[in-house]
């Protein structure tokens, strides 16, 4: 319960404890902001780490002079296309397996066929779109490898979603992070970062659902 607590703690109010990390440590901030996204996007098991607040977060911090924010950004893409290709190659690595089981109460070979289809046709938009989407974004790569999404393809739009993740929403926190209405409603807006995108996903998955069944 600790960790939870801390977790929950450090998600949403990330920008003090960078703003800490950064008086005590330096430089070594940037290996941080590395090593959060690359385990958020590449590492299956770990979705609940920053991702939209902490790029938020880093605009501002550099808008306030704290950060470099070329270098920052520069870290940022490479931990992000790197996690994705990381992700995608593991659930590469179990896709053959995978489809060599039999139909089971736990496998169902038909569906993981459509994934493929669907990843074939829509993974592109999805990879790119799944960027905003917290949780979401740690399991598509993931899901892509599994279905066999072609490597060229995925890493294509791995690479554009990155750029457009991460210089996207660093900027608007460079500009506008450290407006005092901004810095006033930071809590309330980090929560809006991580519930909107979830809940139009849901909703959109809630559609999807009822349009196959």
């Amino acid at each position: 319960m600790e960790l939870v607590s801390f977790l929950i703690d450090f998600i949403l109010h990330v920008d003090k404890y960078l703003e800490a990390f950064v008086a005590n440590y330096g430089a070594w901030v940037y290996a941080l902001l590395f090593l959060i996204v690359f385990v958020e996007t590449g590492v299956v098991v770990m979705p609940f780490l920053p991702g939209d607040s902490l790029l938020f977060i880093v605009g501002a911090l550099s808008g306030a002079g704290l950060l470099n924010f070329p270098l920052a950004c520069a870290i940022l893409l490479v931990a992000a296309i790197l996690g994705d290709q990381c992700n995608y190659t593991i659930g590469r690595y179990f896709g053959p397996k995978v489809f060599q089981w039999e139909d089971s109460r736990w496998f169902n070979k038909r569906a993981f066929d459509q994934a493929h289809g669907f990843y074939e046709r829509y993974g592109g938009i999805t990879i790119v779109l799944a960027r905003f989407m917290p949780f979401i974004r740690t399991f598509a790569p993931f899901v892509a490898g599994v279905a066999a999404m072609g490597r060229g393809k995925f890493s294509a739009y791995n690479v554009g979603g990155a750029l457009v993740w991460v210089l996207g929403i660093c900027t608007a926190g460079y500009f506008f992070g450290n407006l005092p209405w901004v810095r006033q409603h930071l809590e309330k807006i980090i929560w809006g970062l991580i519930l909107v995108p979830g809940l139009i996903a849901i909703f959109g998955a809630w559609r999807a659902g009822r349009k196959t069944a």
